[in-house]
């Protein structure tokens, strides 16, 4: 039996009526066309699919859409501000962190969500925290140049989390 259910979603409010046992990704990419968390093992185990659930990263193919009840999501498409990449994104941007892309999203959310729980991480907890996102083109030697320009970063005080308020 369908529920409602009200969240909000890169600082909208947002309310859909669904099957309580549909993944957070499946509404996501369905019912939203947030597109940019993608489908990739369906196990929890690649992280293509990682958005930020309370500031936390989450596998949202794992993820029910009721544990998205009354939360905040951010997806990678309300991680910019404006025309502006998130420091994350930049530091992938100039390190050339990607070939097809097609996990990007979810790491760089993986960086964002690891920052927020642990914002003064020292290069080897990060990289073990990292561990978990797989990327298939083999592009790890780039994107652990992007995870380090993106910590140093935090490091001289900017701030690389974000929180998207409604």
């Amino acid at each position: 039996m369908d529920r409602t259910f009200n969240f909000v979603v890169n600082g909208r409010p947002r309310t859909t009526t669904t099957d309580p046992a549909r993944s957070l990704l499946e509404v996501l990419r369905e019912d939203f066309h947030l597109t940019g968390a993608k489908y990739g093992c369906g196990e929890g185990q690649c992280r293509a699919c990682t958005v930020l659930m309370n500031g936390k990263s989450v596998p949202s193919c794992l993820t029910q859409i009721s544990e998205a009840d009354q939360q905040t999501i951010l997806t990678i498409e309300g991680v910019a501000e404006g025309d502006r990449l998130h420091p994350v994104q930049q530091a992938f941007l100039d390190e050339g962190a990607f070939q097809c892309g097609y996990c990007t999203a979810g790491m760089i959310l993986g960086v964002i969500g690891f920052s927020n729980e642990k914002p003064n991480a020292s290069e080897s907890e990060a990289m073990a925290r990292l561990q978990r996102h797989l990327c298939r083109c083999c592009s790890y030697v780039k994107i652990k140049s992007a995870v380090l320009k993106a910590l140093e970063h935090a490091g001289k005080g900017a701030k690389i989390s974000t929180a998207k308020k409604p």
